[in-house]
């Protein structure tokens, strides 16, 4: 009578405890080697990187330096600039791409529109396109001598060609206008995809209470894709601050440093100047630590409590 007793007290997590048998095993089978190759391949460079962000010298000819490279950022005139310059990209681009993808998924998402689906894919297709094809293409077509400049200058809007490539201002405006054109129809397609999940009787019901397109827009639409909206903004920061090809394919970096981002800069540290391993690991911990700050400032702006 005790043991039973005993037995009713004892909570059913506890009695129904399966011992490890051969399901369980073959279940670990299944994600043991996946776990390795991700430890071996991403956290263990991530961790040697920043073993390497506090070592400096030639080559692979490191010593243990402390802090002296995280100091050094702040005295070097060059990363500066290139955190200037991709600051720049980001919050000019990525909140015209986001608003851009935002109104593009609305129109597409109408009943009323004929040919959506080729709509979808021709906005689409950008970003599956090559980077370095699509960069080299877009080098081109903005050259002195390159389409735009002969379209510009047949409508008269211009006089004479706009030096797209050469021009600091109008160098980073290529840029922009290079990534805008890849990932809006990424950005897009989330967008589609949570639109279609709205039940449309909302809509109704909200146009029935006399509500406008706009208003409808900003009251249901916007607040529906809340974190549809955070997570976009989020991974289109990240991209962003790690910009590498575009730049690199279309003006290196040029003139000068006035379109080089941190990314750049890492490559030219590690294999185009006198390589310096460790300062180049620092940097990529800059963008690291960049990446957090701006993610936390965008939870909190979203109103996420969780941030």
């Amino acid at each position: 009578m005790i043991s039973a007793k005993t037995n009713e007290n004892i909570p059913v997590s506890y009695t129904n405890k399966k011992p490890f048998n051969k399901a369980t095993l073959i279940g670990w089978s299944f994600i043991t080697l996946a776990s390795v190759l991700i430890c071996l391949f991403y956290f263990f460079p991530m961790v040697q990187a920043l073993i390497m962000s506090f070592q400096s010298g030639t080559g692979t000819n490191l010593t243990f330096t402390g802090l002296d490279n995280y100091a050094r950022l702040f005295k070097d005139p060059t990363f500066i600039t290139v955190v200037k310059n991709t600051v720049i990209y980001l919050i000019i681009q990525v909140p015209v791409m986001i608003l851009l993808a935002l109104f593009l998924s609305v129109l597409l998402n109408d009943k009323r529109l004929k040919f959506k689906g080729f709509f979808r894919t021709a906005i689409f297709l950008p970003c599956v396109t090559s980077l370095v094809a699509y960069s080299v293409i877009f080098k081109y077509l903005f050259g002195a001598d390159g389409i735009i400049n002969m379209m510009l200058m047949k409508l008269s809007f211009i006089a004479e060609p706009i030096q797209w490539l050469t021009d600091p201002f109008w160098a980073k405006l290529t840029i922009v206008i290079a990534i805008t054109w890849r990932w809006t129809g990424y950005n897009m397609i989330f967008y589609l995809s949570a639109l279609q999940n709205i039940d449309h009787s909302i809509y109704e019901a909200a146009k029935m209470d006399g509500a406008s397109p706009v208003q409808q827009f900003f009251k249901i639409t916007i607040p529906m894709l809340k974190p549809i909206i955070l997570f976009t903004s989020i991974t289109s920061t990240i991209g962003t601050l790690q910009l590498f090809d575009e730049v690199m394919n279309i003006t290196k970096g040029g003139p000068g440093n006035s379109t080089m981002t941190i990314s750049q800069y890492i490559y030219n540290l590690s294999f185009k100047y006198t390589p310096d391993f460790g300062y180049a690991a620092t940097v990529s911990y800059a963008i690291v630590i960049m990446i957090v700050i701006f993610s936390i400032i965008q939870f909190k702006v979203a109103g996420d409590r969780n941030a």
